[in-house]
């Protein structure tokens, strides 16, 4: 699903620049659910955005689903990143002024794909995150779960090859965060979506079926 070959990105700070990745391999199975870990400041949401083709290395490929998206023009990787990718984000990203259906059914929208038979399908999905009864409710009358919940339905609503989650769980409690970690298990298991997400926290790591860890610009393997 995932190929990425001598991986290289630098930030400006200053007028020193910041080494986040020097010549970086990973690959990632169809499929597969992979925890990536790290000291804040290792790249680990930087490399979420140079998989989401919202950013673009100083070198090297990144290959989705045989999809060199490196080489795409800007507007191919929006293209792309709409039609075969999923975000999940610590903070909701909701939009406020639309109520939880019209959230949900944005992708769909944004891909031309808003056909009564995939709308009845989003429909659905609502109820299986537990927020069938809140379909003409705005998100600032949901609780931090409920939104997180909608969010992730959101970003699988489109059925993406890939879904990329950047601290899904880090601004929830601990009990709210055990549901909507056995929601994206759930999701995962039944869609068979690849998942690749950014955790600090161990016993979310151990749900994952690989777990990796950035330091210094490389990734290793985390062995049980």
């Amino acid at each position: 699903m995932i190929s990425i070959r001598n991986l290289h990105k630098r930030y400006a700070e200053g007028h020193a620049q910041r080494a986040i990745f020097t010549g970086l391999n990973l690959d990632i199975k169809r499929g597969q659910w992979v925890a990536l870990l790290g000291q804040s400041g290792s790249g680990k949401s930087t490399l979420l955005n140079l998989l989401g083709g919202i950013d673009l290395p100083d070198a090297g490929e990144i290959q989705i689903a045989g999809q060199t998206i490196t080489t795409l023009r800007e507007v191919e990787r929006t293209r792309f990143r709409r039609r075969q990718i999923g975000f999940v984000f610590q903070f909701f990203n909701l939009i406020p002024t639309l109520t939880v259906t019209e959230n949900l059914l944005l992708p769909l929208e944004l891909n031309g794909l808003a056909t009564p038979e995939q709308c009845e399908r989003a429909l659905e999905l609502l109820d299986n995150v537990g927020l069938g009864d809140r379909r003409d409710s705005f998100p600032e009358r949901l609780s931090g779960g409920e939104q997180q919940r909608l969010a992730i339905a959101r970003s699988v609503v489109h059925r993406p090859l890939l879904l990329l989650a950047d601290e899904p769980t880090g601004n929830l409690d601990a009990v709210t965060g055990g549901r909507i970690l056995e929601l994206l298990l759930t999701l995962h298991q039944q869609a068979g979506t690849t998942i690749v997400m950014v955790t600090h926290s161990q016993e979310v790591a151990a749900r994952a079926d690989r777990r990796l860890r950035l330091d210094s610009g490389q990734i290793r393997e985390i062995t049980p």
